[in-house]
């Protein structure tokens, strides 16, 4: 069960009291509205403040700090749920119940964490240049891995001419040129900013009781200043005209990816029975998609769907030879005029429901399965926890499955080809 305190207005924590770990974690999120502006200095910021704070100026004297919380660990957590992109750290520590007698993990975590956020390591009155260097060099080779992987990169094409009129084609790392151009001074004013006006969203899996841990985290914030500008609701999908795309590039292997929009959302009373249909469509080996167009007919080397539900996008991505793209292309429309009509034997529906199943409970699996299906959930509007989704799932109808499956239009394609064609 989920307790809700509101620290302060705009900072809020949530608490899953759970003793079956000996671990737990504490998550600290910023909340902005996604934005070409801010992407990349929000995926930049908690790996400067990672460098060093005042007292622990580099990252020797950090790991110190950590090993002697009993091997804590502090990581920057970066995240893009529909029309929000957050910024903010993920804290894993030893519950305080398996600590030597007298000590206490979970204090002295909360006020690191607090130094990390709030008491950075400056030089004249800016973050340090050296550390703003090393992490944009580090960021820029995380987005131009990405790019290096084909499969990602394709899908991040589609998603960016399917959504030019919505925030969710923006890369949730930012560009390139936009992390070259921070300089420490503009990062500095960025993360000032943030910290005044972000709706901020604590969540912590443990033993302690809610109201300790509300007590003490309530001082990190106490003399803060804040100017906390509340959000808009999320938004579905914004239409715009459709289209296809192609693009040559020194590719071995092609990539096609078909997108699609639904009017059902994680909001609507439909989202279980989408999201079986989902499963049904093309995710997973037992899929249609899989079991026909990969292994039946032998058109792809892999194929899959998802279901971005927060926005109601429906994706399918397949790794094709580069003559293979029509064909490819009319049997997984073929295989939604199926489901459309609706041929979905019985073993389908239970085996996408099973498959749902598993990974519904695995969420109960560690803290930071459970912080990760929280924290997510209340970003993307979704009302739901595990055991009322898997309620839902389970009393989802074939004629339900169906409907869904009727709501899913095509809007855009896009193929990666090899230079030989």
């Amino acid at each position: 069960m989920i307790e809700v305190r509101e620290l302060f207005p705009g900072i809020t924590l949530r608490c899953c009291r759970d003793p079956r770990f000996k671990q737990g974690c504490l998550s600290l999120q910023m909340v902005r509205l996604m934005t070409g502006e801010e992407a990349a200095m929000n995926a930049l910021l908690p790996t400067v403040l990672l460098r060093g704070s005042r007292l622990h100026p580099d990252l020797r004297s950090i790991t110190r700090r950590l090993d002697e919380l009993y091997g804590a660990s502090v990581g920057a957590q970066v995240r893009r749920v529909g029309d929000y992109q957050t910024t903010g750290f993920y804290c894993g520590f030893m519950d305080d119940r398996f600590a030597m007698p007298g000590d206490r993990v979970m204090e002295p975590m909360a006020a690191f964490l607090k130094e990390l956020l709030l008491d950075p390591l400056l030089e004249d009155g800016v973050f340090s240049p050296d550390y703003v260097a090393g992490e944009k060099k580090n960021l820029i080779s995380t987005i131009q891995a990405e790019r290096n992987d084909k499969q990602i990169y394709a899908m991040s094409r589609l998603l960016k001419s399917m959504c030019r009129e919505d925030s969710f084609g923006l890369p949730r790392l930012g560009e390139v040129s936009q992390v070259e151009a921070i300089t420490p001074q503009s990062l500095h004013a960025h993360w000032q900013k943030i910290l005044k006006t972000s709706p901020i969203n604590l969540f912590y899996v443990g033993s302690q009781e809610t109201d300790r841990v509300a007590q003490l985290l309530r001082g990190m914030f106490r003399d803060m200043e804040r100017d906390c500008r509340s959000l808009p609701p999320q938004s579905p999908f914004k239409p715009c005209p459709g289209g296809d795309q192609a693009e040559t590039m020194d590719v071995a292997q092609g990539k096609l990816c078909m997108g699609f929009t639904t009017p059902i959302t994680n909001r609507d009373s439909q989202f279980a029975a989408m999201q079986v249909f989902n499963v049904i469509y093309g995710s997973g080996m037992t899929s249609k998609l899989f079991m026909n167009v990969r292994e039946k007919r032998s058109l792809c080397y892999s194929i899959g769907s998802g279901y971005y539900s927060t926005k109601g996008i429906v994706t399918v991505s397949a790794g094709i030879d580069f003559d293979k793209e029509e064909e490819t292309r009319q049997e997984i429309l073929r295989q939604l005029e199926i489901c459309k009509q609706g041929e979905i034997s019985n073993q389908e529906l239970e085996a996408a429901k099973q498959a749902l199943y598993s990974s519904l409970r695995a969420t109960n699996d560690s803290p930071g399965a459970i912080e990760s299906y929280y924290s997510t959930a209340v970003l993307s509007g979704l009302g739901m926890d595990p055991e009322a989704y898997l309620a839902a799932v389970a009393a989802v109808t074939r004629e339900q499955v169906v409907a869904a499956a009727q709501s899913v239009t095509l809007h855009s394609t896009y193929f990666l080809k090899g230079e030989s064609l």
